[in-house]
């Protein structure tokens, strides 16, 4: 493994489990010092335990938890090199527009895509204070297409995270800051296992959309996501980095 990230800090949300903790092996497999970010301390606690980095608890809808998380950051290891911010969730009651109540619409954007803007908005005032950094975003491959079985404010919201990546990727280049939004595919995680065991045939349904023919695996998207940390990608920025397995440049895909 490669030492691309040695001695850089990264700071990653929803760090204990799926493509978060995926993503902080790979970092720290690749030299960094991981701050560990979840609301659920159990799984949050043992990913920095096991990467060797630092927990800290934190609601990222909440602007308080967020400020003290990227504090943290500082105070432990002395500066914010990476924001992955990754943190997200996928009810099972976001669902069609005609039946998602409004309270459902409003949790949803609050964790998706607020979570994002007070992430960026921390991590890019520690990273203009160091004059560098490298800020990862998770959309998804849905911001750039349209589902017929959809998932309405999950969808909306990785529309938001794409566009605000796109403004803030322009807005800060010139001061050393990159900021990128992370596409992945559908991905092998329990967030998408736990929704696709409640309902076969919707998963069916998207998997046959895939040219691949598979799902990914966390460290499929872990390994991209050291790319955009890395400065392997010192020319990108504003940009949407789709890793989908081809869902977004199919037609028709294999029989």
């Amino acid at each position: 493994m490669s030492e691309r990230l040695q001695d850089r800090v990264a700071v990653i949300t929803g760090a204990g489990s799926g493509i978060g903790l995926a993503s902080a092996r790979r970092m720290a497999a690749e030299g960094a010092k991981v701050v560990c970010a979840d609301i659920d301390e159990r799984a949050g606690r043992s990913a920095a335990e096991e990467v060797g980095g630092l927990f800290v608890r934190a609601d990222v809808s909440v602007e308080a938890e967020v400020a003290a998380l990227y504090e943290a950051a500082v105070a432990a290891y002395g500066s914010v090199d990476i924001a992955f911010n990754n943190a997200g969730i996928s009810p099972p009651e976001d669902d069609s527009i005609l039946t998602t109540g409004l309270e459902a619409w409003r949790r949803v954007q609050e964790v998706n895509l607020t979570s994002v803007y007070l992430c960026c908005k921390y991590a890019i005032t520690q990273m203009r204070r160091q004059g560098k950094g490298s800020v990862i975003n998770t959309a998804s491959f849905v911001a750039v297409m349209g589902a017929a079985t959809s998932q309405i404010s999950y969808t909306a919201s990785k529309g938001g995270v794409l566009a605000m990546s796109r403004e803030l990727g322009v807005q800060f280049a010139r001061e050393g800051i990159r900021v990128n939004a992370l596409c992945p595919g559908p991905v092998n995680t329990p967030l998408l296992r736990e929704l696709f065991a409640k309902d076969p045939e919707r998963a069916a349904r998207r998997l046959v959309h895939i040219p691949l023919g598979r799902f990914a695996e966390p460290e499929e998207i872990a390994a991209a996501v050291a790319f955009l940390a890395s400065d392997d990608s010192s020319f990108m920025t504003a940009s949407q980095f789709l890793v989908d397995g081809g869902i977004s440049g199919a037609y028709v895909t294999p029989q």
